[in-house]
């Protein structure tokens, strides 16, 4: 590897890497040189990563699961470890959307979130943050959480990720004396599938700007299609999984005397989330 692979033989975890957000940045970690752990619940998507990753030269390993099972959380990152003998950046960015009004909310949907949105990463940074002391080198611990932590009133998702600012800057001030930083990245709208769950005019809207003759109901998946051809038209209101991935690699390169503590990633335009 060469000085354009800052991660060159470097350990990277990402939860939720099966598409979107988390993707993007198993993607751009493996390119940077970083030997990439892709945790998500869906292998397809993964192992065209893997080839991508591969093809720019880094490393790649799938491992299917539920971060919801906080036992497969911890054997994720003692995977990682056993298989590299080290982890230097932990992604925690599996998330999941119910935006339902509270009077209208289904507790078995504010279980899952809270479950995977707070559980699993807290679960996630536990472990990571074990294993970097035990291994004794600098680390980076990422936190995905969301804009909708700046907004009060964001509802039951929006609470989720005020809990992961808090966790985030908890974590932060427990490791002041460690080598060991913990980066808060707050997305605002970005073209990801997690848009299913947006307004249904905002649907409406995506997919129009796509140009596909497709029916999407609230809920359902988006096509990679309308995403990929939306995202471009509608710059200034979604932007890309690349952004953030970009942002995540900016965090993790820099050097361990430098805190970078929050980084918000939005389009110049933003939607309520």
């Amino acid at each position: 590897m060469t000085t354009s692979a800052p991660l060159s033989g470097k350990t990277a975890i990402v939860t939720g890497a099966s598409s979107g957000i988390g993707r993007a940045i198993a993607e751009r970690l493996g390119a940077a040189g970083a030997h990439v752990f892709l945790s998500g619940r869906s292998a397809e998507p993964m192992e065209a990563s893997k080839k991508k990753i591969e093809a720019a030269g880094g490393q790649a390993t799938l491992v299917v699961g539920n971060v919801r099972d906080t036992k497969q959380v911890e054997s994720l990152v003692e995977r990682a470890v056993r298989d590299t003998k080290r982890l230097d950046v932990m992604v925690n960015n599996a998330g999941l959307s119910y935006p339902a009004p509270i009077l209208d909310g289904d507790p078995e949907e504010w279980r899952a979130m809270l479950e995977t949105n707070v559980l699993a990463l807290l679960v996630g940074c536990k472990a990571a943050v074990r294993a970097m002391r035990k291994l004794g080198t600098p680390g980076h611990v990422v936190n995905v959480s969301s804009i909708a932590a700046q907004r009060p009133d964001s509802g039951v998702y929006g609470s989720t990720k005020h809990a992961v600012n808090c966790i985030s800057a908890t974590l932060r001030r427990e490791l002041e004396d460690d080598p060991i930083r913990v980066v808060n990245v707050m997305p605002g709208a970005i073209a990801t599938n997690f848009g299913r769950n947006f307004d249904p005019k905002v649907i409406a809207g995506i997919v129009s700007a796509s140009g596909v003759k497709i029916d999407v109901k609230q809920g359902e998946k988006l096509p990679d299609e309308v995403l990929d051809k939306a995202q471009p038209l509608l710059k200034q209101l979604l932007g890309s999984p690349e952004d953030v991935a970009d942002a995540v690699l900016y965090a993790v390169t820099a050097p361990s005397h430098v805190n970078i503590a929050d980084i918000v990633v939005r389009p110049p335009k933003q939607l309520a989330l």
